[in-house]
This record gives C-alpha cells, structure tokens and sequence, in this order.
C-alpha cells in the first residue's frame, strides 16, 4: 500500500523506527537473550480517566498511526547509532536489520468517541514486534486525540459556524500539520496551514494580515490591492485602525459582493453586532462576519448570540484547549506462556498503589443504546460477548498479517465523527464541567 491508498500527497516519509524510547529496545534485547521475545502477546491503548471536565474522548490520529507502523524501519544510518552508542548487542541489532511488523491491529475507527477503559487499540503479534511500537503509537494518539476532542467541543459550541484552524505559528511546524489534520475530524472546516492542505487535502483559507495593511500608505489602499488582487469576494481585515471607518472603506471599494471582513480583537460580542448593523445598513448583507483572537470553545459559545459567520481558531486548539495530552497507555494484557504460536493467551495485568492498576485479558468493547437510540454505556469485557451486543461492537480490523486493510479518506473519519457525537446524549456537548456522558460497564 502507498500513501494514495490513504488519500494522501507522495511525499517522503523517514523512518519512524527511532520515534521510540530507549528502555523499548533493552526489552527487546533482554527478551531475545531469555527466549521470550517470542511470546505471543496482546498490547491495548487505552485511558483510565478523560482529562478534567470532558465529557467524552475522540479517536484521532489512527490514519497516522498506520503510517508510523508500515514505516518503522531501522536503516543503516540508525543501526549504525544504535551499534555506536552501545545502546543494544550486536544480535538485537540483527533482529532490528529485518524488523518488519507482521501482527494484527484492531481499534476504535478513527473519529469514533471513547470513554474511559476503552480499549482504543489493540496491538496482537510476538512480544518483541509489539513493544516496539509503544511509544510512536501513544505520541501519535495522545497528541492528535487531544487536539480533536478540543475541535469537537469547539464544534458543538459553534453550532453549524463556519471554523478555521489557523494554529500553525502556536506550535511545533510538524505538529501543525497533525493538529490540523486532528481539527478537521473532530469538524473544523478549513486550515490556514498549507503543509496540512498539501498532505491532507484539507481545505486551505488566507487573505492577509495586519502587516499588509500597515504595509501601505493607507488603509484603502491596502483595500484596493487586495481586491485587485484576490477579487470583491475576499476577507478585508478591518481591525488595523478604526472598525467602523474601515467597514465603510471596505464597501465603498468592494460593494455589496464583498466576501467577508475579518475581526481580530476587541469585545468581539459588541463589535460584531456594529458591524452587522453597518453592512447591512451599507447594502452589505450577505458580507460574511469572521472572528479571531484567541478563541476557545468557551469564547466561541459566548459568541452563539452574536452576527459571526465564522471562527478563527489558533493556540487553545493547537495545545487542546488546556489539555495537551489524553494521558493514554499502551500496556500488555495477555501473553502467551511458551513462544508455541499456538499457545493460549493468558490474561496479564499490572497491579500497583495510585490508580495505575489495568485490567488483563484481550478485550472487547460495544456500545449500548438507550431505546430512542442514543448510547447509555460503554460496555467492555474479555469473555463472549453477549447477544444483544453483537452489532454494536467498536472495534474494527486494521492490520492483518503486518497489511493496512482499512484505508480511508479522511472526509469519512470526519463524517464518522459528526454521526458519533450526535449519537451521544445531549450533556455530552455542555461545556459545564461534568463527568463521562456515558458509564464504562465490564462484563
């Protein structure tokens, strides 16, 4: 498979065999050494609790993850450090010269909601291909399943609006480029980032900036040479000076076709009804209204009764609105007791003081629905799964026998996602703090 299958840009991917800890390769090291590399075994992803207040997860980041597994190849450059540094013997290196992933990947789809204990991924092969992928899996995760929830709870808060990811300059510039991706399943509309539009297709929008009309001896004429440029229906940006001054320039230059003005500080409640008032005063009533400066779901929700057409979003976004991470873990569930291919699993589970404890077996999990057909618990266990909940089981095939098998564009991951929260019970979107909208039930 290559990345069309994806529907991604043919860009040059490296390797993702060193995005990993070192403790994952003196594992591998001291389970070849003791014959126990080998082993059957079952890893899962899963989070014991939703960061403060939220009330629901989203599953982003899984397309990426794929990647990350096909790519996980050490070439000789990376041995060669490896081998230099001391970091493992000499026939660990030789395992790692033709590692090549050949288990199975089972998950929650991509753009699926989760709660907590929610098994997320499940990652089945021999223990030394599995541990390997620990930690690329849970960056990969962690970050972009942050940064959709926070797009989701923005979404919600929206109400329809349109949302702009412009968060690029707030963050890392590759991270930017998978925040961007992860805004748009959890329902951002559009990037300001032209990485993430290269690489994703996800729609790009950009007009101008401050500087532009700084740039120029006047305000109108910084108006005219955007528009000679981009055309009436483009976004004037009419904060620089005076609104009102500036929304009447507008006009008078673009007329009544003008696309939209953009407002980037101030009370933006205010300001946008006495720019609404003077557009359409002015003969401008189809000129959109569009809002930035530093905006989060909160400062989006107080704005639901305002004229905005749409939301700019860029640092709250990009950092996950004040959650970062989704805190969570990848841990081996079950194992087999002898490298036998054909050996049973037994379950396996950590046990320790301050709530890290984990629940062995291989699991499953289904969601359970009310009977006006919206979920009212998150239903896990490891034995046969009852009747009534055959098919509203989550977890989907991914990869078979080392083979991506579920490829999808991400247009379906964001439609997933839209059809998911909207099956939740209506809390869920309340931006109150609350707990999980739904109990998680082992059976």
């Amino acid at each position: 498979m290559n990345t069309g299958d994806l529907g991604l840009r043919r860009v040059g991917v490296p390797s993702t065999a060193l995005f990993t800890d070192q403790y994952e390769l003196t594992m591998l090291q001291a389970a070849l050494r003791a014959g126990t590399a080998d082993r059957r075994s079952v890893f899962e992803v899963f989070t014991r609790r939703l960061p403060e207040g939220r009330r629901y997860g989203v599953v982003a980041g899984t397309g990426r993850v794929l990647e990350a597994v096909r790519n996980f190849r050490f070439d000789s450059d990376q041995l060669a450090f490896l081998r230099d540094k001391d970091i493992v013997d000499g026939p660990t290196l030789e395992w790692l010269d033709s590692y090549r992933f050949s288990g199975d990947i089972w998950g929650y789809p991509e753009g699926e909601v989760y709660f907590p204990g929610s098994p997320i991924l499940r990652v089945e092969g021999t223990f030394a291909e599995c541990v390997l992928l620990e930690t690329v899996i849970l960056s990969i995760l962690n970050h972009d399943s942050a940064i959709a929830a926070a797009a989701s709870r923005m979404a919600a808060a929206a109400g329809g609006r349109g949302l702009i990811e412009m968060g690029a300059r707030r963050t890392h510039e590759l991270s930017a480029v998978a925040a961007a991706r992860a805004a748009y399943v959890g329902g951002f509309d559009t990037t300001s980032d032209l990485a993430a539009g290269f690489r994703y297709d996800i729609p790009t929008v950009g007009t101008s900036a401050h500087a532009f009309t700084l740039l120029h001896d006047s305000e109108r004429d910084a108006f005219q040479a955007q528009i000679d440029s981009l055309g009436r229906g483009t976004t004037l940006l009419v904060d620089t000076y005076d609104v009102a001054e500036a929304v009447r320039t507008a006009v008078e230059i673009a007329g009544p076709e003008l696309g939209a003005v953009r407002i980037d500080s101030g009370d933006l409640l205010l300001v946008a009804h006495r720019v609404r008032q003077q557009l359409d005063e002015l003969g401008a009533v189809n000129t959109r209204i569009v809002v930035t400066s530093d905006l989060d779901e909160y400062a989006i929700a107080s704005l639901a009764a305002a004229p905005v057409d749409a939301y700019g979003v860029g640092t709250q976004l990009v950092t996950g609105s004040g959650h970062p991470t989704c805190s969570m873990v990848y841990k081996i569930v079950a194992r087999a007791t002898s490298s036998d291919p054909l050996a049973a699993l037994h379950p396996v589970a950590k046990k320790s003081l301050g709530g890290k404890t984990s629940i062995g077996g291989r699991k499953w999990a289904a969601r359970r629905l009310d009977a006006e057909g919206y979920a009212e618990a998150e239903v896990i266990g490891t034995g046969p799964v009852p009747p009534e909940l055959l098919d509203r089981q989550l977890l989907v095939e991914l990869v078979k026998g080392g083979e991506i098998v579920a490829p999808e564009p991400l247009d379906a991951v964001r439609e997933r996602h839209i059809a998911a929260r909207a099956g939740l019970p209506l809390s869920a979107v309340q931006l109150s703090r609350g707990e999980p909208v739904i109990p998680t039930e082992y059976v």
